[in-house]
């Protein structure tokens, strides 16, 4: 595990992911069915080359602990990339949270799908209330200085990102509703098409080539598709394929 780079209170023993709560029912933005279709496809086609990036670990609606002051302030990204940590290889070892100053790395990437109860916050149109924690905005750019921060609107198919430059967020001009990040060797954009049976305009990644990058569902789909092709071949022949 990487030193951590958050300082930590010497008199005040830190509670770990198993001592904090993986999510509250009272908060709002529950997830619904995008919510939960959106994640896992990008989840499935972010597919990054191991030579360009090693050890990265994908978080989807899983809480991250930030303060150690605090240490029961979060906030839940819909999805995140983090670079140098490592996903469980045990079942055992699945995360509960993503705490901060357990794992030491802040995020790479966050995206936030935008919904009606969040969307202010998200967009950084929220500001502090006296005594309350920092707004989500402020922890991403403020606090954990995640380099990428993304928004994807579903209701306008309308994807934007902002990059962390000095110690604000400007917003990347994006053409065609693509955008490369050269520290993953992956472009993130919107597609339109069918995935879990539902088509529309979905967030995912693409490749160098310009092609998107496939699904393990679309993998099987196409090597069913390219034995069917072998087999029309084979009968033309004259020859059974199961002979």
């Amino acid at each position: 595990m990487v030193e951590s780079q958050f300082p930590q209170p010497a008199s005040e023993s830190l509670p770990t992911m198993y001592d904090l709560p993986s999510e509250y029912p009272e908060e709002p933005g529950l997830p619904d069915e995008f919510h939960d279709f959106q994640p896992q496809l990008l989840r499935e086609t972010c597919q990054i080359p191991s030579e360009v990036v090693g050890d990265h670990f994908i978080g989807t609606d899983l809480n991250i602990y930030y303060d150690t002051r605090h240490p029961r302030w979060h906030k839940r990204p819909d999805w995140f990339l983090v670079l140098g940590v490592s996903s469980a290889r045990q079942q055992d070892d699945l995360r509960w949270s993503y705490v901060i100053w357990q794992e030491g790395v802040s995020p790479f990437l966050v995206i936030e799908l935008l919904s009606p109860g969040t969307e202010a916050e998200d967009l950084g149109q929220t500001l502090r209330e006296v005594n309350q924690p920092p707004t989500k905005w402020q922890v991403y750019e403020q606090i954990l200085r995640v380099p990428y921060y993304g928004l994807f609107d579903r209701y306008t198919n309308t994807f934007r990102l902002f990059q962390l430059q000095g110690v604000r967020y400007q917003e990347l001009q994006i053409s065609d509703q693509r955008t490369w990040f050269e520290e993953l060797s992956l472009g993130l954009g919107v597609w339109q098409g069918s995935y879990q049976g539902a088509t529309g305009s979905w967030l995912r990644w693409y490749q160098a080539d310009g092609s998107w990058v496939t699904t393990p569902q679309e993998q099987a789909e196409q090597e069913r598709q390219r034995a069917d092709r072998l087999a029309a071949q084979l009968r033309a022949l004259g020859i059974e394929p199961d002979q």
